[in-house]
């Protein structure tokens, strides 16, 4: 049952991004590179990813990221209002249930997260979830445990992964950690990503050109060790995660991009060289 509810945990929250509530590196560094937005914004209203999820050779989840095409605000701050959800498909129902919704409003001029939803329901297991931001005054209201002071750059499940799209990663180096704070669960939990580079990636819509991240775990859960969680996005202006590997202590589990619409940019899709053939 973990193993499932870590599978659409994964496609759902970078896809969540692979956020664990505890994420450890051996050797977390004193300094950290500064996290630089991009000029372009790599998303907008209308955008919607979909992905399924692998369990080996069966096909175990499905998880959808969508940019509500609606204009909201909240404490008079334009926000975009993001959905994440994911769920179990018919061939494992009867064996574990799954269905999560994570929603993040982001101020459209900063990214910090204004408000955020999590509703899951995991095999009968109920989490409610409802936290409002106030960056202004580094702080969050929660209805169960009040206000909880937080710091100057905080993001949530979700959001996390949409200001990590927003970031420019060309002048970072392979091996370079950054690091997020995420609030989480009540309490703030830092969240360490190691950026290893550019690569190229073929999934079943075809072959494109990525850069490739590991998220930090905490080893000795679900997953075998602490870089045992892949990602790879797509390598332009958009960021979209392309795939999510991860080796699991029963096997092994992925999440791959089977449709998108509305991206800023076109994929960088890479054209396969065909073999030789006499017609």
């Amino acid at each position: 049952m973990k193993i499932l509810k870590s599978l659409v945990l994964i496609a759902c929250v970078w896809i969540a991004v692979g956020f664990s509530k505890a994420v450890i590196y051996d050797k977390i560094p004193d300094s950290f590179p500064t996290l630089e937005r991009s000029k372009e914004f790599p998303f907008h209203k209308g955008e919607q990813l979909t992905y399924l999820v692998h369990y080996g050779f069966l096909n175990a989840g499905e998880a959808k990221l969508t940019v509500m095409n609606q204009d909201t605000s909240i404490d008079g701050n334009k926000v975009m209002h993001m959905v994440g959800e994911g769920k179990t498909l018919s061939v494992f129902e009867w064996f574990y249930t799954v269905r999560d919704r994570y929603e993040t409003y982001l101020d459209e001029k900063t990214l910090a997260p204004r408000k955020f939803v999590r509703r899951v329901n995991e095999g009968g297991y109920i989490i409610d979830r409802d936290y409002h931001f106030v960056p202004e005054e580094q702080k969050v209201n929660t209805l169960r445990k009040g206000e909880i002071k937080t710091p100057k750059d905080v993001q949530d499940m979700l959001s996390s992964f949409y200001y990590l799209r927003s970031i420019n990663f060309e002048k970072a180096k392979p091996g370079d950690i950054f690091k997020i704070n995420s609030f989480m669960d009540y309490k703030m939990y830092p969240f360490y990503v190691k950026y290893l580079g550019r690569d190229e990636v073929k999934i079943g819509m075809g072959k494109y050109r990525c850069i490739k991240f590991v998220p930090a775990v905490q080893e000795g859960r679900v997953f075998k060790s602490e870089d045992d969680l892949e990602i790879w996005v797509s390598d332009d202006r958009a960021k979209v995660p392309i795939l999510v590997k991860a080796n699991l202590f029963v096997g092994s589990a992925k999440a791959e991009l089977i449709n998108y619409k509305n991206l800023t940019t076109k994929l960088p899709k890479v054209e396969e060289k065909k073999g030789f053939s006499w017609f």
